[in-house]
């Protein structure tokens, strides 16, 4: 078969730089395939989905990935096998948002194996690749027969000396107070998140209607590729599992009243899971007396997911009725709070948050620079001072599963909270930070907890932060016209809601937000409302925050590791650090310190820490010995080095110089060895430094007062000379 000829579309961004679509070239015999160009940058995005779904196939098996190829940029990967190895928390990162973008958009029921696959193939500087990673994988999707309720597109939104700015350069971003993805169909926003620096409510509603008409743009150029591509885009017809509305109404009639008892009952959360269990199985076991076991067997997964879905319908239509929550809470009520600090005494700061039934204990670490976290992407290798690690194991919930390293959820629960701390730190503050936040219950928005309990631990510590930071976890339930908007929603109400929208932020204004939509159909005045009732909410948790601890420790714990650094002219770099590091190596094993030492600003910023600061003295001076430049008039203690018939040499804080035989005494002297042998400590003050050779010249005498007489010596005979004449010796 011969090449087949491409189709593609393209449209413009806000700033004029053009950006193409285009399929039928690429991957073929995927389901659906694209290329998207902007400038040098080209992402490739393949779906797949299985024409039936697995038996007994119960959830949705769709998986995204996303991946930069290092040949994208020129660059080999600098791992131990040089290849492409698993996605990097980056990668994860753009993967998940765009799962979350385009996972509620796929039928409900849809149960075949979906795979969508983003690679970066070639990227330049500028070009942020991830803000087109959901627009490939729309575009690969809608011009497959895989049934969607797309197309969508994603857009990053950076507010860039005060104006907003779609898709910037990535230079410019450097610049961004705010800086946001935006995720839309044409008529509904579908998710958001991102990090500002103290934003108002109202500012970040203006950022996503600006990127959702950005994105209403895309989404016209991905239809028009639709209408090119033609028949090949036609979906295909999807078996829906068998819905049995006979037994159906056999389970509400069975189940209704005991699901309400315990959806009215306030209970905690084992209890009401064990009530639902319970009803379940008390109504399998009757149902195995009169039905038999073969119509057990045959309905068991069905009657399980039914009862489900029933349970579902029945709280949330009680919610919007009785105006009440699971645990009895008002819509607008947090759960009761306690904090405790330095409940770690060995860490260098520590916090408990508890909030209901979520608890988060948060460990903060004060590192140097070599504790820096590399970032080796394919366009970027970079190092980050701020670290924070979120760990979710399965006791949180009462459950066991295999501990394999932290997975998708970890990693973004992760990068919210680092987000939502990262405006309130110290700039140029010296030390590496990392947060371990430990999740030990779980009940509902364990990331705001994290937040929470990470705020503490580095007030704890005595990081000089701005001020503590506050998250909460916002909830909706709609039906038609009646909402009803949760605040600090329990791990239940998420199931059963059509929202799920966390906001982080000081008294100041938000610094981070994340927002995932289940339903169609989000009106601009109830995302302003639910940020409005976050806001009372955030405030209610911050209060809590400042009872236990509302400013920073004054100073680190006696036993956190201690940092001071020296700026030296950038020339001495070198000599510090000295042949193959042998300098700095031997002044670290000699005071037991750590040394970093790099330029900045044509300048030589140099870090030492240890935890004792004798040490860190004394790591000073020996370096301070190596950098000094003495000037003409100061004074400094010395040892002679060597005696000459001219004078001696005398060494100086690393430096060394000439103390002239005429410069010993203010009388004339004979013998250079009568006054100085070697290793005799001398007072010295420099006279003169050779503009030339760089060299000084010392005096002794200049610190003796003159005797009476001075123009005469010891044996009474005048010392005549001129300077140069003495000099000549």
């Amino acid at each position: 078969m011969g090449q087949q000829t491409p189709i593609s579309t393209s449209f413009n961004l806000p700033d004029g730089r053009e950006v193409t679509i285009e399929t039928g070239k690429l991957a073929t015999q995927a389901d659906g395939s694209v290329v998207i160009k902007c400038g040098n940058t080209m992402l490739f995005a393949s779906v797949v989905s299985a024409k039936k779904a697995k038996e007994g196939q119960s959830f949705f098996p769709l998986s995204v990935d996303y991946q930069e190829k290092f040949a994208a940029s020129g660059r080999i990967p600098g791992n131990f096998f040089r290849r492409e190895a698993r996605l990097s928390d980056y990668e994860i990162l753009i993967s998940r948002l765009v799962d979350r973008a385009i996972r509620p958009l796929f039928p409900d029921g849809y149960m075949n194996e979906t795979q969508v696959i983003i690679n970066l193939i070639s990227g330049d500087e500028e070009t942020l690749p991830d803000s087109f990673a959901a627009l490939a994988a729309s575009s690969a999707i809608v011009t497959s027969d895989i049934p969607w309720a797309g197309p969508i597109s994603e857009v990053r939104v950076a507010r860039i000396n005060g104006d907003f700015v779609i898709n910037p350069n990535r230079s410019d971003l450097k610049n961004a107070d705010f800086d946001i993805i935006v995720a839309a169909t044409e008529e509904d926003v579908m998710m958001v998140e991102g990090s500002m620096n103290e934003c108002q409510e109202d500012e970040l509603v203006e950022a996503i209607k600006i990127g959702h008409d950005a994105i209403k743009t895309q989404i016209n150029a991905q239809k028009a590729l639709v209408d090119l591509v033609g028949d090949k885009a036609q979906k295909r017809e999807v078996e829906l599992p068998e819905t049995k509305e006979d037994l159906d109404n056999e389970i509400l009639s069975a189940t209704k009243d005991d699901i309400l008892k315990i959806a009215r009952g306030k209970l905690d959360k084992k209890s009401r899971k064990l009530g639902f269990e319970e009803i379940l199985n008390r109504l399998l076991d009757q149902w195995t007396e009169e039905k038999g076991d073969d119509f057990i067997i045959e309905n068991s997964a069905y009657i399980s997911s039914s009862f489900d879905k029933l349970k579902k319908k029945l709280i949330r239509k009680m919610m919007l009725e009785e105006q009440t929550r699971l645990d009895g809470r008002a819509f607008d009520e947090v759960r009761p709070i306690w904090t405790e600090v330095d409940y770690l005494p060995a860490t260098h700061g520590s916090a408990i948050f508890n909030r209901g039934e979520t608890q988060v204990l948060s460990s903060l670490t004060l590192g140097t620079k070599q504790d820096q976290l590399m970032k080796d992407t394919a366009l970027e290798m970079s190092f980050e001072d701020f670290i924070l690690h979120y760990n979710f194991p399965a006791f949180s919930v009462g459950e066991t599963k295999p501990m394999r390293g932290p997975g998708r959820r970890e990693v973004g629960h992760a990068n919210l909270a680092s987000r939502a701390l990262r405006p309130v730190l110290p700039k140029d503050y010296p030390y590496t930070l990392r947060i371990v936040a430990d999740v030990l219950e779980s009940n509902g928005s364990s990331s705001m907890a994290t937040v929470c309990s990470g705020s503490l631990a580095l007030m704890d510590a005595g990081v000089p932060i701005k001020s503590n930071v506050s998250g909460i976890a916002m909830g909706m339930i709609k039906e038609g016209d009646d909402v009803a908007i949760l605040s600090d929603i329990l791990g239940d109400e998420d199931a059963l809601g059509d929202m799920d929208f966390k906001v982080t932020g000081t008294a100041n204004g938000i610094t981070a937000c994340q927002m995932d939509i289940k339903i169609e159909g989000l009106p601009y005045d109830l995302l302003i409302k639910a940020l409005q009732q976050a806001k009372e909410g955030r405030m209610h948790i911050l209060g809590k925050l400042n009872e236990t601890l509302d400013q920073p420790r004054p100073d680190l714990k006696d036993h956190a590791p201690r940092i001071e650094e020296i700026i030296i002219d950038k020339s001495y770099i070198g000599a510090v650090i000295g042949p193959g590091g042998k300098i700095i190596q031997e002044i670290q094993a000699t005071t037991e310190t750590n040394i970093s030492i790099e330029e900045v600003d044509d300048k030589g910023v140099v870090q030492i820490s240890s935890n004792n600061k004798n040490s860190i003295e004394k790591a000073k001076k020996m370096i301070q010995k190596i950098v000094f430049v003495p000037s003409v008039g100061d004074v400094y203690d010395g040892r002679v080095a060597s005696v000459m018939p001219y004078g001696v040499f005398v060494d100086f804080m690393g430096k060394s110089g000439l103390l002239h035989v005429s410069e010993i005494a203010h009388h004339r002297v004979e013998k250079v060895e009568d006054y100085y042998k070697e290793g005799d400590e001398v007072k010295i003050k420099i006279v003169d430094i050779d503009s030339r050779t760089g060299k000084f010249r010392l005096s002794a005498k200049a610190l003796i007062p003159k005797p009476e007489g001075s123009g005469r010596d010891r044996g009474g005979r005048g010392d005549n000379r001129s300077n140069s004449d003495r000099n000549r010796h």
